[in-house]
């Protein structure tokens, strides 16, 4: 596996260390304690939605499985463990034959999940899923916050394209995430040239103000991107005046201009005025596209202005508010001994300030009504009840070790779309809610 396949720097030679030190030194006390082997089963799973969203998005799914394929201690990570005296050298020698042998199951990427939904579930020995911890994390929360906002905007979009152009307002690597899980959202393109070389997704780019101002004039700046780009490129027109900008757009490019870009103002009162002004001077296709501090708030303010499509940057990239899912790794089950044959008990954490969790080995299915609507989310533990049997969400992602389940990303991006159609209408509004469905255990 190429690192740069996971977004990684080239000389990451592994995901190992994107842990944190005391998965380790729990590692080291366990291999003493003889506890390490012990089977164990952890889950991944949100307490609770983040405020005032009806569903949330389960993305990252296919980097989670690229990390844990990559998950080695190699010479140069042993060397950093062995020079910080992190652990000692019986763990050390641990380490260095680590491969996840066990086995991973999960809702499939794209789907939607909801509080107690057990998103993803680890079973090995205790030593070889709990350093997968930090990791599995790191992906899912950050990449399921950024795909359920882009969802949102998707539904506030109704159907008019989506541009992802976030890369500027992030840290360089999750810029390429948040990409990746934009368009699982819903984004049907990205300015980020890496997220389109690493996983295929379609690039688009305009041009900044800064080109306009390197020329003397506007009209040279149009005139020379026309003549590099063509007539269906797209003209950014406010940075003077819009109105001057759109008249000279035409006259440059004539009535096959592509677009134009609005950029500031109030982009519903300048939108209506440059397509009354577009059709007016006989550019009657060219497209308007409206960027601007975009939120699905915002998007869903335009509704009914002649926008062809929006670009949305820092409240993308950001989760609209809400930058992270607040997943948490619990251990739900473990064997009652390091015996490979010694049955499974339920364990849970019990404390205060509702940080609870619930033991054993979950299944989840949604319950749907007579129309086919989502009504439940329905978690047990004992067998699955037969009404539900055709309804199980989760799937084998990982088979002793071995990863069985990758999927193109467009797939991942039908299914968003197909889960989300079936949800209740209230899912897509965007005022403050509930979930859109209860969480049932029986």
């Amino acid at each position: 596996m190429n690192t740069a396949d996971l977004g990684l720097p080239v000389d990451v030679p592994s995901t190992a260390l994107f842990t944190d030190h005391y998965e380790l030194t729990m590692l080291q006390a366990a291999l003493k304690a003889g506890s390490a082997d012990r089977r164990s089963v952890f889950e991944v799973f949100t307490r609770r939605l983040p405020e005032g969203r009806r569903y949330g998005v389960v993305a990252g799914t296919g980097r989670v499985l690229d990390a844990v394929e990559n998950f080695r201690f190699d010479p140069g990570v042993l060397g950093f463990l062995r020079e910080r005296d992190v652990v000692d050298e019986p763990t050390l020698e641990w380490l260095a034959s680590y491969r996840f042998d066990g086995d991973i199951w999960g809702y499939p990427e794209g789907e939607v999940y909801f509080p107690g939904s057990p998103i993803l579930r680890v079973e090995g020995s205790f030593a070889e899923c709990v350093l997968l911890e930090t990791v599995i994390l790191s992906i899912l929360n950050h990449d399921s916050a950024i795909a359920a906002a882009a969802s949102r905007m998707a539904s506030a979009a109704g159907g008019r394209p989506l541009i992802e152009m976030g890369a500027r307002r992030t840290h360089e690597l999750a810029a390429v995430a948040a990409s990746r899980a934009a368009y699982v959202g819903g984004f049907t393109t990205t300015s980020d040239l890496a997220a389109g070389f690493r996983y295929g997704i379609p690039t688009v780019g305009t041009s900044a103000h800064a080109f306009t101002l390197v020329h003397d004039t506007e009209r040279d700046a149009f005139r020379a991107q026309v003549d590099s780009l063509g007539r269906g490129t797209t003209l950014l027109v406010d940075t003077y005046d819009v109105a001057e900008a759109v008249r000279l757009a035409v006259e440059v490019a004539g009535p096959e201009l592509g677009a134009v870009r609005i950029d500031s103002g109030d982009l519903l009162l300048v939108a209506h005025r440059v397509r009354q002004q577009l059709d007016e001077l006989g550019a009657t296709k060219a497209r308007i596209i409206v960027t601007s501090d975009l939120d699905e708030y915002a998007i869903a303010s335009l509704a009914a202005a002649p926008v062809d499509a929006y670009g949305v940057g820092t409240q993308l990239v950001t989760g609209s508010g809400h930058p992270t899912a607040s997943m948490v790794y619990k251990l739900v089950a473990r064997a009652e001994s390091a015996d490979p044959k010694a049955p499974l008990v339920p364990v849970a954490k019990k404390s205060l300030g509702g940080k609870t969790s619930i033991g054993g080995r979950k299944w989840a299915a949604r319950r749907l009504d007579g129309s086919g609507t989502a009504e439940a989310e329905v978690i047990g533990t004992e067998a699955v009840p037969a009404e539900l049997g055709d309804g199980l969400l989760q799937v084998r992602l990982v088979e002793g070790g071995r990863v069985v389940a990758r999927e193109p990303l467009d797939v991942v991006r039908e299914r968003h779309a197909r889960v989300r159609a079936g949800l209740p209408l209230s899912a897509t509004q965007l005022s403050r809610g509930e979930a859109v469905i209860p969480t049932e255990y029986v």
